[in-house]
Order: C-alpha cells, then structure tokens, then sequence
C-alpha cells in the first residue's frame, strides 16, 4: 500500500488505513528528531523495567492474568520500538509509491528515526460539533479519530485490564506494605523508650 491508501473492511465503521506515525501511540507527536531519540529511549527502560518487573512478579503468588496483561504492555512497547528503530533503515518513503524493502540508496532514515506504521481506523460516529461550542464550534467531529497498530492495541487492553481486574492487587500490596512500616516502627519504638528510662 502506498501511505494514505486505505481498505474498507466494514463501511463507515472499519477501516484498513496506511498511515506513518512519527511519535507516540494513536498519533500523537513529540518533538522532532531529539524527541524522537528521547522517546526510544524511554521506550528501551520501560521495557527493561517492566521486562524486571514481570520477573518479579512471576516469582511470587500474583494472578497469572496480572503477568498476562504486563506481558501485553511489553510486547506492545516492543512492536514498536521495533519498528521506530528499524522501519526507517529497510524501507524507503511510502510517497506516492509502494515501499521497497533494502533499497539500494538505504532507508528514509537513521536507526531510532523511523516512524511506526498505524492501520487500525475506526470512523465509528462522525458529524459536526455544534456551532455553539467555543474553539470547535462547525468543525468536523469523528469519533475515533486516531489511526492505530496492533502495538498501541497490546499497550491499551493491557492498561485496561490492569484498572478493572487488579487494581485491588495493588490497593492490598499498598496495604500490606503500610502495615510493614506500621509494625516496624512499633517494634522499634519499646527499646527506644527503655533506653531512655535507664
């Protein structure tokens, strides 16, 4: 496909549109090329911390679908990574024509410069904000407007079914731990109070 080619699947509600994403998740952008540096990096130790975090949590007696959903977060951190690091170096623009993968004049760009390709369009409500409204009044109003990959989708189910389903996880390990540093600080305070009555 050429960028901006697109593929109706389901009228008016599923849509398959190329696009190239130069930032983060569903669209959004983040500086030029010192923010796009900035972002892999951020990237690389989120999958490194939660990579170390997934091991921490596989050694203890946690839910297997908690593991499960922060595996989803990771592989999508991953899938995309994988493409803002490589995409640009195996493919040349997408411009009015199809892609080549290795060209003979090498990528549209350096290793961590590549945009991440976004497909997943989902026009599901479309029509026009009222004219009253401040800013917006008249413009176009499309809901959902982001085009996004199979990435971005990992990241926000993963996300998603941490707040619904364990969410008291956490609230009961925050618990358990101030009721660590509550006893710890019990247990310390007698022999303080008897050094100072001798």
């Amino acid at each position: 496909m050429m960028l901006g080619d697109e593929i109706v699947i389901a009228k008016n509600w599923f849509i398959i549109h190329f696009v190239e994403n130069n930032g983060m998740a569903f669209g959004f952008e983040f500086g030029n090329n010192i923010g796009k540096y900035f972002l892999s990096i951020f990237r690389l130790v989120a999958i490194g911390a939660i990579g170390w975090y997934i091991t921490k949590l596989w050694k203890k007696e946690v839910p297997f679908g908690l593991i499960a959903c922060f595996s989803l977060i990771m592989a999508g951190a991953i899938g995309n990574i994988l493409d803002s690091a490589f995409y640009g170096l195996i493919f040349n623009e997408s411009y009015g024509h199809v892609a080549s993968i290795f060209p003979a004049g090498g990528g549209y760009s350096s290793f961590l410069q590549g945009r991440v390709v976004d497909m997943f369009y989902f026009p599901l409500i479309s029509g026009h904000y009222p004219h009253w409204l401040p800013f917006v009044g008249g413009d176009d109003f499309i809901f959902f407007r982001p085009v996004f990959n199979l990435a971005d989708s990992s990241i926000t189910v993963g996300i998603t079914l941490i707040l619904i389903f364990y969410r008291k996880f956490f609230e009961e390990k925050h618990e358990e731990s101030k009721r660590e540093a509550e006893a710890n600080v019990l247990s310390e305070t007698p022999s303080g109070s008897d050094d100072k009555e001798n």
